[in-house]
């Protein structure tokens, strides 16, 4: 019987992927908070407007970096979401390694924080890819 990849197995390779991104992303995700749920929560899912717990596989939750000089008191450390019961459904119809989804969800949430395009997160996910 084999056991679907759990959510320390998860982090384990988000991880992984931030150790393999180009320094300028490392430096800044040295102080953002990599959390891995089944799901989104109520309110994410609120936040949304999502149809169902399905529907995200990942999400920078934080201040856009041009905003990062005028933290508010209180304000919440920035955060990336991988949610794991999703990514295991993508994972299992798309025939992709499982390594490679969770390195294209954590470039694809770093990279709009960033305001980036999709082509320079493509770039940047090559270049996270392992080898």
């Amino acid at each position: 019987m084999l056991l679907a990849p759990s959510l320390a197995d998860i982090e384990r390779l988000a991880q992984a992927a931030v150790e393999r991104l180009p320094d300028q992303f490392r430096r800044h995700l040295a102080s953002v908070i990599l959390k891995v749920e089944d799901f989104p929560d109520e309110t994410v899912m609120a936040e949304m407007n999502l149809e169902t717990e399905w529907d995200l596989l990942g999400l920078y939750w934080g201040r856009h970096v041009g905003m990062k000089g005028d933290v508010p008191t209180g304000a919440l450390p920035d955060m990336i979401f991988l949610y794991r019961r999703p990514m295991l459904d993508v994972w299992a119809e798309s025939g992709e390694t499982l390594e490679l989804l969770v390195t294209h969800v954590l470039v694809h949430e770093v990279g709009h924080h960033f305001g980036l395009s999709d082509e320079a997160m493509d770039e940047i996910e090559s270049s996270a890819a392992s080898e």
